[in-house]
């Protein structure tokens, strides 16, 4: 199943495809199931039954809507970095033999077409395309063969980051946390509707309709099962808990001469299976 959730005049709704195109709730309709934290939260069917329910909704044009981030309170947001090991290279770093883990918050989050915000205080706005894993059921010291099972859905992240605010501080928190940078969406993707752990996928982003990342999701250092199982032993994953796995080499501060990203830009991250989010860029 594919869902989006969306802004309708003041009301928020949720909406499934279907057969005809998307249908949907707001809610202020009797009949709404809840925001997708709240249905990924109560397990077993309550994701199913609530498509169930949408599909009987109103027809929702998805151009006629704002999108909004698909999660947008959670436990916990996390993200990955130096996962493809061309990316890492091009840092340049040494390839770590552990995930390099830092938060995101929802602060920084816009939705599918929302502009991503240059900040005042810079003018390296990097891209970073990446997959992201959200966790449908409690995960604590799980095995690599079981993380999956943990994992109810999919979706796409531009980590966009304010470089030299992210070499700083030994942490990468402030460069990856400024409001308005980080794209998130369109669409929340079941499990079951992809390839376990997206494998065979593949990642690319483009600027301005110029491809510059490009990469197999099965190129990834650490992939979604070893993460859900590595961070699951550190911290419990709870379910709506958000995972952003990582980007591949092609980055901007990387490039000769580099290329930042600036107002009246696009920046899209196509996912095949997935589908595309994308997002003007603006000055703050």
């Amino acid at each position: 199943m594919k869902f989006f959730a969306y802004m309708d005049g003041k009301a928020q709704g949720l909406a499934v495809e279907t057969p005809d195109g998307f249908r949907g709730l707001n809610a202020k309709a009797d009949r709404f199931p809840g925001r997708l934290e709240k249905l990924i939260a109560q397990g077993g069917d309550a994701l199913a039954e609530a498509g169930k329910v949408l599909a009987k909704g109103r027809e929702i044009d998805p151009a006629q809507v704002k999108f909004l981030p698909p999660i947008r309170k959670a436990g916990k947001f996390i993200a990955v970095g130096l996962n493809y090991r061309a990316h890492t290279a091009e840092g340049p770093y040494e390839q770590p033999d552990y995930p390099t883990l830092f938060a995101r918050f929802a602060s920084s989050f816009v939705g599918h077409g929302q502009p991503i915000l240059r900040p005042k205080a810079s003018v390296q706005l990097d891209y970073e395309g990446e997959l992201v894993a959200v966790i449908g059921k409690r995960a604590k010291d799980v095995s690599v063969d079981q993380a999956l099972d943990h994992v109810i859905g999919y979706s796409i992240f531009n980590d966009a980051s304010v470089r030299d605010y992210q070499r700083r501080t030994p942490q990468w928190t402030p460069g990856k946390n400024f409001d308005g940078t980080g794209g998130f969406g369109p669409w929340f993707v079941s499990a079951d509707a992809l390839p376990p752990g997206c494998k065979g996928l593949t990642l690319e982003t483009r600027l301005n309709g110029q491809s510059v990342q490009k990469a197999p999701i099965d190129d990834m250092v650490f992939p979604v099962a070893d993460l859900v199982s590595i961070i699951s032993a550190v911290m419990t994953l709870e379910p709506g808990d958000v995972i952003i796995t990582g980007t591949p080499s092609g980055v901007g501060h990387a490039r000769k001469p580099q290329l930042w990203m600036k107002d009246g830009d696009t920046c899209e991250v196509e996912i095949s299976g997935i589908g595309i989010l994308s997002n003007p860029i603006k000055d703050a």
